[in-house]
């Protein structure tokens, strides 16, 4: 769709004249219209210098254009039917959030839907810019593990009042760019799900702890959950659900075929399942056996009975689709109670979020 006229983004839902006061006082977007079996989207930056729409694990960089001599720059942006992407504007060396789009993700960076998106209800707005703080659990834990070298900082939360343990890999990302305590607390008080408590696990090195190495587990199982324990806060561990996306899916599956007795309950969303010893080193690290390590594992036929794991992936993951979809299966003939969906995402976490909920939620049922 090529833009012509001053009208033209009436279309769009946005009247007036592009770059004038008024026309940046009604700004709303990004917005989308319908294109065939897709979606036209329009994205706007107000300022006097190129840039570009950098998407997150989707689409290349998109250049904005010009709108004649103002301070109006546009893309319209051709998008699959059933998208939520991450996305920031790409000015220079720097990276900025959308300020017309009240869906936010860090501060840093916002989030866009198609109409057709599924809706998230659990997860608040929170804007966007600098001045965003999402609100931290005030249980805070110096874990100094002596099995993985280094300090980090676990935060610890009861949502409900606490039960069952939640340990969410990749911790900070669910406390500083989305408000997982916020929406666990609401799916709690809707009774989509029991009162849990969430441990939000920091990764010091994704690669080093998430690629199938039994260090992280044994000293989450001698060190940290012994630290949970002592905060008061009521957490129980036989009923403990990992939550873990992308390396960490693969690590929280990886636990729960290594040390079952600690592990029982995943909810894995777009786990890494190319994985492989040598996966780095290849050409492109993806095109490797399907299922990987993993699924290598799992066709030695372990008994996985006493496991609940929820799968989720993106179902715009085109390269990811092969290694799930064959985990899954295996996984399943081994044993486990399965649950199979796919997110209205790619690789994005924007993506994630209500499958996190449900997933846990289901994995506790």
């Amino acid at each position: 769709m090529g833009l012509a006229g001053e009208d033209t983004f009436v279309a769009f839902g946005l009247p007036g004249t592009p770059g004038t006061d008024a026309f940046w006082a009604a700004a709303r977007t990004p917005v989308s219209i319908p294109d065939g079996d897709g979606w036209v989207t329009l994205f706007l930056r107000r300022g006097s210098e190129a840039a570009s729409v950098g998407f997150e694990s989707w689409s290349e960089p998109v250049p904005l254009r010009r709108w004649a001599a103002t301070d109006c720059w546009y893309a319209e942006v051709r998008m699959p039917a059933r998208l939520r992407v991450t996305y920031q504007f790409l000015v220079g060396d720097a990276a900025y959030a959308d300020p017309y789009n009240p869906v936010g993700a860090g501060g840093d960076r916002s989030i866009a839907a198609t109409p057709d998106a599924p809706a998230q209800p659990h997860w608040p707005l929170i804007g966007s810019g600098t001045d965003v703080v999402l609100p931290l659990p005030r249980t805070r834990l110096r874990w100094a593990s002596e099995r993985l070298g280094g300090r980090r900082t676990v935060r610890v939360h009861p949502a409900g009042g606490g039960g069952p343990v939640v340990l969410l890999l990749d911790g900070d990302d669910w406390l500083y760019l989305h408000p997982a305590m916020t929406a666990f607390d609401s799916a709690v008080a809707r009774g989509e799900m029991p009162p849990v408590t969430l441990v939000f696990l920091p990764a010091k090195d994704r690669a080093g702890e998430f690629t199938c190495r039994p260090e992280l587990w044994q000293a989450v199982r001698d060190e940290l959950l012994p630290l949970v324990a002592e905060t008061g806060v009521p957490a129980e561990r036989d009923r403990l659900v990992v939550a873990g996306q992308s390396l960490g899916g693969l690590s929280a599956l990886y636990a729960a075929l290594e040390l079952p007795d600690l592990v029982s309950r995943v909810a894995c969303q777009s786990g890494s399942f190319w994985w492989t010893p040598d996966a780095m080193d290849l050409p492109d690290p993806l095109g490797g056996p399907v299922g990987g390590a993993v699924a290598a594992r799992l066709r030695e036929r372990p008994d996985l009975s006493g496991l609940r794991v929820a799968f989720d992936v993106g179902e715009h993951e085109t390269e990811m689709l092969p290694h799930c979809g064959l985990v899954e299966t295996l996984a399943e003939q081994a044993g486990a109670t399965v649950r199979v969906s796919r997110s209205a995402s790619g690789h994005d976490r924007a993506g994630w979020r209500h499958a996190l909920l449900r997933d846990v939620a289901w994995a506790l049922a």
